[in-house]
């Protein structure tokens, strides 16, 4: 997947349902500068800050414990930006996705051009949302890799421009 990504050095990542936290521990090997990790499951999280500490990547990490579009909108009240979105939901919770894209679409957090990548179950693939636009999908056995970027990075350079 990251070979398809392109360079993505000093990019800031976010890790929504991060798990073990191997998608965002991968784009700050291959040079992002910092990684924020979302993950609900208290015992998961626990892993995942060990996976960091043992990386000696805690001091370019950042781990949250929300929902992911909890997680959004308090990253957004930070006026946190991202350069790359990555999304890794529960196959067993078909909604999440699409949920989290639109608090995504809607937040201000996404940079101008930032990329978001999406691995769904190819039965249960996310609706489109509107302000973000799908730009390479690919499937691999049951699970589907989709890119989407901002459907206008006009308007999300505006935001970033006036502070929303």
């Amino acid at each position: 997947m990251f070979a398809r990504l392109g360079d993505f050095e000093g990019a800031s990542v976010l890790d929504l349902f991060a798990g073990s936290g191997a998608l965002g521990i991968e784009a700050l090997s291959r040079g992002a500068a910092s990684a924020v990790f979302v993950e609900r499951a208290g015992a998961v999280a626990a892993v995942l800050r060990s996976n960091l500490d043992s990386l000696d990547l805690a001091n370019r990490s950042r781990v949250l414990r929300a929902d992911a579009p909890g997680a959004v909108r308090r990253l957004a009240q930070e006026g946190l930006r991202f350069d790359l979105v990555l999304l890794d939901p529960p196959y067993a919770e078909p909604d999440a996705a699409e949920r989290t894209l639109r608090a995504l679409a809607t937040s201000g957090i996404l940079a101008r051009h930032a990329t978001l990548v999406v691995e769904a179950s190819r039965r249960a693939p996310p609706a489109a949302v509107e302000g973000l636009v799908a730009v390479d999908e690919r499937r691999y056995g049951d699970t589907l890799v989709i890119r989407l970027e901002p459907a206008d990075p006009g308007v999300q350079q505006r935001a970033e421009r006036n502070g929303e």
